[in-house]
């Protein structure tokens, strides 16, 4: 058995390993990168591997970083199956149309304003490219083994991080011998709303791909961050300015409405408007009204005993259609805009923050992991005046990070996680920059000793 990474190794975006037998080759996830404009786009028109060649492909989660280059798979020649929960394969969908569309509406756009001398921008695909690719999606219950030939077969467990996500266990079978390998996809926190925490496998795991995007930071507790909100949202009631929260449409952003929600019936804090202004949010918020058996008992607490849906409030608004997104930078505040992307790298919370980002008596509200290179990151670092949409913006606004918001397990819940498997032989440490990498490492040498722990970096090959 060997697998190569090819995606996610020493970065958080792309995530892409792939698993090869002598008669088999697994790709598991099929992330896009996110970065650089220019180098993105190279990294996510050329696949690092003969789309053909590929016999399935597991999908541990429907984010962009995971999913988002599914369809250069298939347009690039992939004929087998997609294997999915049934939430990430109805998210997905709208997932990958939203990419599309925004791909197309953002060259139009570039193409429109481009200067003298910069070549034109294509769309890496479209929406016909992800209706082909919606075809071979195949829809895998949770703790139901899939056999893929006589030496593969997987089975996928909850991974706490967002609805429909899950670990993926596998089992190959060489020479008589049998090898365990788990790829933890991302996996959640253990004290988060909404969502299920992340289950532990109670079989023997020889090769463990584990995400550690916070391997070296531990997140303050919930309620703390709670806490931070209620001040905040008294600071901008009281100013009169807009709050912008770059959030993604898949978990974050639900998990920041349950929360101010509970908030407001709490009479914590003044029932602002909340204007939810993602299409993408919107839909992917449909799913989850559907998919409260997916919930922990925090939900029914919170919200189910009295029938209430976390989603739904008077002072709660979603914004679907460009004129009603366009009203809001027209609009005095106060107000909370969540808008998509999570990373600041297209959609509406661009034209949000270039119209908004210059006046001090804005916060913009970063709440979810930024990227190397990604305009959220640099907003977060306070480099300024930022890049939007070909011009320079000065940022004036007061920009405050809360990471206590993030869907990803912290140190000490990897660890915990990690120390609950069983006869671990290698650790492969991904998803992650190798500066929150590299601590995780020495703990994990200390706390498993007969293990072998690695940072792979990209294209690494190793034969298992």
């Amino acid at each position: 058995m060997k697998i190569t990474f090819l995606g996610a190794a020493q970065n958080v975006t792309g995530s892409k390993h792939l698993i090869q037998t002598p008669n088999y080759n697994l790709l598991l996830d099929c992330g896009f990168y996110q970065g650089k404009r220019k180098e993105s786009n190279q990294q996510n028109i050329q696949l690092p591997f003969e789309a053909g060649a590929i016999n399935a492909v597991v999908l541990s989660h429907a984010h962009l970083d995971h999913s988002g280059s599914l369809p250069t798979l298939v347009k690039s020649g992939y004929k087998g199956k997609i294997y999915c929960t049934k939430a990430t394969a109805e998210i997905s969908k709208f997932i990958l149309l939203d990419s599309a569309n925004i791909q197309v509406s953002d060259a139009e756009y570039l193409n429109k304003h481009k200067k003298e001398g910069q070549e034109l921008v294509t769309p890496i695909y479209n929406e016909d490219d992800v209706k082909k690719t919606l075809e071979h999606f195949e829809i895998v219950e949770y703790h139901s083994w899939i056999k893929l030939n006589d030496e593969i077969s997987f089975k996928l467990c909850e991974a706490g991080h967002i609805l429909g996500s899950a670990t993926v266990l596998i089992k190959i079978t060489e020479s008589d011998e049998q090898k365990t390998l788990l790829f933890t996809g991302d996996l959640g926190r253990e004290t988060a709303p909404i969502l299920k925490s992340p289950e532990l496998i109670s079989e023997n795991v020889d090769y463990l791909v584990s995400e550690c995007t916070y391997g070296n930071r531990l997140h303050k507790p919930i309620q703390e961050a709670q806490e931070d909100l209620i001040k905040i949202i008294s600071q901008i009631g009281s100013t009169g300015g807009k709050i912008i929260i770059p959030a993604f449409s898949l978990g974050r952003t639900q998990e920041i409405i349950y929360i101010l929600h509970k908030l407001f019936n709490e009479k914590k804090i003044p029932a602002i408007p909340v204007y939810i202004d993602s299409p993408l949010t919107i839909n992917i918020t449909d799913i989850f009204k559907e998919s409260t058996d997916r919930f922990d008992d925090d939900f029914y607490k919170d919200f189910g005993k009295n029938g209430q849906s976390p989603f739904e409030a008077d002072n709660i608004f979603y914004t679907r259609t460009t004129d009603e997104s366009k009203s809001l930078n027209e609009r005095s505040g106060p107000f909370i805009i969540i808008s998509a992307s999570g990373m600041a790298e297209g959609g509406r919370v661009l034209h949000h923050l270039k119209n908004n980002i210059g006046d001090k008596n804005n916060i913009i509200l970063i709440v979810g992991y930024q990227a190397e290179n990604t305009l959220g990151r640099k907003i977060r670092d306070g480099i300024t005046p930022v890049k939007i949409y070909g011009e320079f913006y000065d940022i004036k606004a007061q920009v405050i990070t809360m990471n206590e918001f993030s869907a990803h397990a912290d140190q000490k819940e990897l660890l915990n996680y990690i120390k609950s498997l069983k006869g671990l032989k290698r650790i492969f440490l991904v998803h992650t920059e190798i500066e929150q990498a590299q601590p995780f490492e020495k703990i994990l040498k200390n706390e498993i000793p007969d293990a072998q722990i690695s940072i792979p970096h990209f294209n690494q090959l190793e034969i298992l």
